[in-house]
């Protein structure tokens, strides 16, 4: 029996649209396989028909006879499964935001995860050690190019040169999680927030994945912390604005001060990714 309280689910049924017995845009089939890939239960088994036969009903009926894992984890899935829907639609503007990060706390609480509270100030105070590329274990040609870039992005900063500073912290970054996916594809390619193609459902090719994924992924497979991800959307759209008038339209104004979240993001995540390969997990 899980934990939800009475506003926990009023939020949760508001959220994934559940009047009327539906549940999103789920169909009998895709909500069957949806719940089955996430949480390996079979919600059309007898066990979830004590309310009714609709998706609606028979989702509340795991909310209150399963523990507060599955729970958690199964919410957590849709709703990166709704907020992924909002994107591919192009109506991102139109998911009410308190809301879903409400229902993600929610989520959170019943796994057990921490959130951080971390504050940007707060974030760039945190004294991070600065990783050798050559201590990640990649590739040498790729160690090559993004430790000259580091060195790129230290001159930008000795300069003032906020533009520079933001894209090469975010192509180092991103060739970096590229290398390790691409030594543990499996894996990234299993995680529940991989991007998938909008006909097939299958896993994009990594060379096709944004930063943004990489980030989300990493975070899942716990190679990054959540300061990583909470503070990355500095770098997560960086290549947005490398076209002029991407940056026109945008109105995006870099800043030093922007510059030095976007180093600090990318110090720390080659220190988490550091200590995820010393602990020989990938």
């Amino acid at each position: 029996m899980s934990s939800l309280n009475h506003i926990d689910i009023l939020k949760l049924e508001t959220i994934f649209g559940m009047g009327g017995g539906y549940v999103m845009n789920f169909t009998n089939q895709s909500f069957q396989s949806f719940i089955s890939k996430s949480v390996k239960v079979n919600i059309y088994s007898d066990r979830y028909s004590a309310m009714g036969d609709s998706k609606a009903k028979r989702l509340r009926v795991l909310w209150d006879y399963d523990g507060d894992i599955t729970v958690g984890k199964l919410t957590e899935d849709m709703l990166k499964l709704l907020e992924a829907e909002y994107k591919i639609n192009n109506n991102l503007q139109n998911l009410n935001k308190e809301l879903f990060d409400d229902c993600l706390q929610v989520a959170h609480r019943l796994q057990g995860k921490v959130e951080s509270t971390t504050t940007v100030e707060d974030f760039l105070k945190i004294e991070v050690d600065e990783i050798s590329i050559e201590l990640l274990r990649l590739d040498d040609a790729i160690s090559t190019i993004l430790s000259s870039r580091i060195s790129e992005v230290k001159k930008g900063l000795n300069n003032k040169a906020p533009l520079s500073v933001i894209f090469l912290c975010g192509s180092i970054l991103e060739g970096v999680l590229l290398s390790v996916a691409s030594k543990n594809i499996k894996i990234f390619n299993e995680a529940t927030s991989s991007p998938k193609e909008k006909d097939s459902g299958k896993v994009k090719k990594l060379q096709e994945w944004s930063l943004s994924n990489f980030i989300e992924v990493a975070h899942e497979l716990k190679i990054i912390g959540l300061d990583v991800k909470k503070h990355s959307h500095s770098l997560r759209d960086f290549r947005n604005y490398i076209h002029p008038y991407q940056q026109m339209s945008s109105g995006f104004d870099p800043d030093f001060h922007t510059a030095k979240i976007c180093w600090q993001v990318l110090k720390a995540a080659l220190h988490d990714i550091h200590e995820s390969i010393k602990s020989t997990k990938y």
